[in-house]
């Protein structure tokens, strides 16, 4: 294993008895230690399979996985020393309180010597959970049994027990699910913060692609395959053009004048022109027409994965 390899996957296979193809299809990837790593893919791809055996809950058929430089087969024990999760659905007793949750997970871990109420814990336990709670905004709420949360109540509370023992690794599995949008900002300002400390790896599955604009890098899989690897800036690049979208009062006009200035563009007003040599702002000092519609397309990650994918799927 690289010294700064926190995670090491090679030739991953997951094929599930009876099935006719295998789950995951001999992936391989790295995630180096104090980086933010996404997952991406649609429904039934292979990334749960894939981060239920990193997490040491599933069996992989065959190929190797490490984490924190220990085989998750024959060490699973010490690889859950080292990871925190975040599952897609909870995970939670719902008999007992919040904080009764977080307290048996911190007597799991050894962190804290248990005790029968919250006031006798150590003052370093209770001064981390009302930090934690603070964070995702669940001050309020901690001593309210968990069945009486919302959704959104539950996930922070994931969010807090997973970050109790300060793990090397958080695997965030869906983790803003149920959250409301200005919960879903406080909590990734917390998880960038402590990221990009050093603290901690970010290995991150989710639906919501905005949330993947600032990884590190970028895995997508489907069909238990990765198909596009890369940073964001490279999977968008390498994918989808830059473009503006220009119109005028006089379209006949502004069409004559992209033909003469030899832009590659299409349309016949609403014009769309790509960037593919010329810079935007070059682009529009080439025209004299006056102009009643401007608009600078710049893809996002969405872009770039809808078309991945899409294209993935055509050859099949």
């Amino acid at each position: 294993m690289s010294a700064n390899h926190v995670i090491e996957v090679q030739d991953l296979v997951k094929r599930y008895k009876g099935a006719e193809k295998n789950s995951v299809d001999g992936i391989t990837f790295y995630v180096e230690e104090g980086s933010f790593f996404s997952l991406l893919g649609p429904n039934g791809a292979g990334k749960t399979t894939t981060i239920s055996i990193l997490t040491t809950l599933l069996s992989h058929t065959t190929g190797s996985v490490k984490i924190a430089g220990h085989n998750v087969e024959s060490e699973s024990s010490q690889v859950r020393q080292q990871i925190g999760v975040i599952f897609q659905n909870p995970s939670l007793d719902r008999n007992l309180t919040a904080e009764e949750n977080i307290r048996f997970h911190a007597n799991l871990y050894n962190l804290y010597p248990f005790m029968p109420t919250f006031s006798l814990m150590a003052d370093s336990y209770k001064k981390k959970v009302s930090e934690l709670a603070s964070v995702v905004g669940l001050e309020k709420d901690m001593f309210k049994p968990v069945k009486d949360l919302s959704g959104g109540m539950k996930r922070k509370l994931e969010i807090i027990r997973s970050l109790m023992h300060q793990p090397r690794v958080l695997f965030l599995d869906e983790p803003t699910t149920g959250l409301d949008p200005v919960s879903r900002q406080n909590v990734w300002k917390y998880l960038k913060d402590i990221q990009q400390k050093g603290d901690i790896t970010i290995f991150l599955t989710t639906h919501y692609l905005e949330e993947a604009e600032s990884s590190d890098y970028i895995c997508i899989i489907d069909e238990g395959t990765i198909v596009s690897r890369g940073t964001p800036a490279e999977i968008k690049q390498s994918l989808i053009q830059n473009y503006i979208t220009i119109n005028a009062a006089d379209s006949k006009k502004l069409g004559a004048e992209l033909q003469k200035s030899k832009l590659d563009f299409s349309g016949s007003g609403p014009f769309i022109v790509k960037l593919t040599k010329h810079s935007a702002q070059s682009v529009i000092q080439m025209i004299r027409t006056p102009l009643t519609t401007l608009d600078i397309h710049a893809p996002s990650l969405e872009d770039a994965y809808v078309e991945i994918i899409t294209k993935n799927h055509a050859k099949h």
